[in-house]
């Protein structure tokens, strides 16, 4: 039976914060800057340091390395007492369910595969209590593009299993295009989910591996069994 390591995907996948990160970044630029700043662009699929450096360059400053550092350092800072004082909180269907039946498999590693910094995911993943499921991935801090976060997860979950990447089936679930894009950049098979802001319709589009409305899909079991 192949090695396969499967990378999930945080916010919109697994979760909803409910706005949570958005409001803490939004209060470490004032922190940082000393003036409010909108951030009206979409979050969806983006990396921190990547959102990051768009709300700087969107408030008119130089996104150097140091100022992107700066500022995430803030919102680290901010987004726990954001996460806490949030009333609405979402793990979505079928997630717990899904994870409980595949976390004993041999020769399975499932990790994450997200934009967030590791600090950031394991803060949003804490309240939930799904943090013990994803003992390693891919993150923000890794690298800014996508698909190179996705590779160096895709590497620590080969590690783990003691065989070298290519010899995995490497899955990636995730709701947005940008999941859909790195994915095929990394010669990934995609199951893309409809839960965030992405429609059904739009994710097709893009032409992932499987595309479903939730993890309660039965097409979901099938391809993660697929071994």
């Amino acid at each position: 039976m192949k090695p396969a390591v499967y990378l999930f995907d945080l916010d919109g996948t697994l979760i909803s914060a409910h706005g949570a990160g958005r409001r803490a970044l939004e209060k470490a630029v004032t922190e940082v800057l000393g003036r409010a700043v909108p951030l009206e662009f979409s979050f969806a699929g983006g990396t921190d340091r990547g959102i990051a450096r768009q709300a700087l360059h969107d408030a008119g400053v130089e996104p150097t390395e140091e100022a992107i550092d700066e500022l995430l350092s803030a919102y680290l800072q901010e987004l726990s007492p954001a996460l806490q004082a949030t009333e609405e909180y979402t793990v979505f269907a079928g997630v717990r369910e899904l994870l409980d039946e595949l976390r004993p498999r041999p020769g399975l590693a499932i990790g994450l595969g997200t934009g967030n910094l590791e600090a950031a995911a394991r803060m949003k993943l804490n309240r939930s209590g799904l943090n013990d499921y994803f003992p390693f991935g891919g993150f923000g801090c890794d690298a800014e593009a996508r698909d190179e976060l996705l590779r160096a997860g895709a590497r620590r979950g080969a590690a783990r299993l003691g065989v070298a990447p290519e010899d995995c089936r490497i899955v990636v679930i995730g709701d947005t295009l940008r999941d859909v894009a790195a994915a095929s950049a990394i010669g990934a098979e995609c199951l893309a989910v409809a839960t965030g802001f992405t429609p059904r319709d739009e994710l097709l589009t893009s032409a992932p591996t499987y595309c479903v409305a939730d993890l309660t899909a039965p097409l979901v079991r099938d391809v993660l069994n697929q071994r």
